[in-house]
């Protein structure tokens, strides 16, 4: 079974949206909203949106592998 402390590819993810988003990611998790990110780091609010949709999908379908390893 996978870690339990799933990350998502910073690495393919910046270079797909073109920033840093090890730096979004460090700043969701201070609690920064996504205008202060896009204020602060110039990106659209829309990119920004993309890029946590991406995330969460690849999680989603990380949990779902899981759960499907731990049935059989």
């Amino acid at each position: 079974m996978a870690s339990s402390s799933w990350q998502p590819d910073r690495k393919a993810l910046s270079k797909k949206y073109r920033t840093n988003v090890g730096r979004l990611i460090q700043a969701w998790k201070k609690g920064m909203s996504d205008q202060e990110i896009a204020a602060r780091l110039g990106i659209k609010p829309s990119v920004l949106y993309l890029i946590r949709q991406d995330i969460e999908t690849a999680h989603t379908r990380v949990r779902q592998e899981q759960k499907g390893q731990a049935r059989a």
